[in-house]
């Protein structure tokens, strides 16, 4: 098994060894039109808990960013619906991660696009 795993909603891909351009999670918003022509950009998730990543997904696809997004870093299964609504193509995890939270429970939350929040509040 390769170092990291892209998981996408139809489930575990091996790592493509695809050289992305890589924001921090305090990028400047207002440089984000700068990536805008890159074919390949992931966004580093330091922490779990950080999800400033998050923004920076769904700026970058309300500006226009139309290239390949991936979430890298510290992310769970629980997380990848969110970083699919906001803009995410892709989660790059950790081979480890991947034993520990296998294929299964990613694909669990790849229904994103079927899950609205609010209709469920208001059922």
């Amino acid at each position: 098994m390769s170092e990291f795993i892209l998981v996408r909603d139809d489930g575990f891909h091996p790592h493509d060894g695809a050289e992305p351009v890589v924001l921090a999670p305090d990028t400047d918003r207002a440089s984000l039109e700068g990536y805008l022509d890159q074919q390949l950009i992931a966004i580093d998730f330091p922490a779990m808990t950080d999800g400033r990543g998050f923004s920076l997904a769904r700026i970058l696809r309300e500006k226009g960013y139309k290239g390949r997004l991936r979430a890298v870093g510290a992310l769970i299964s629980d997380q990848y619906a969110m970083a699919r609504r906001v803009g995410f193509d892709e989660v790059q995890i950790p081979a480890a991660l991947a034993e520990r939270q296998p294929q299964d429970q990613w694909l669990f939350r790849a229904d994103w696009q079927d899950w609205d929040h609010r209709s469920r509040l208001a059922g």
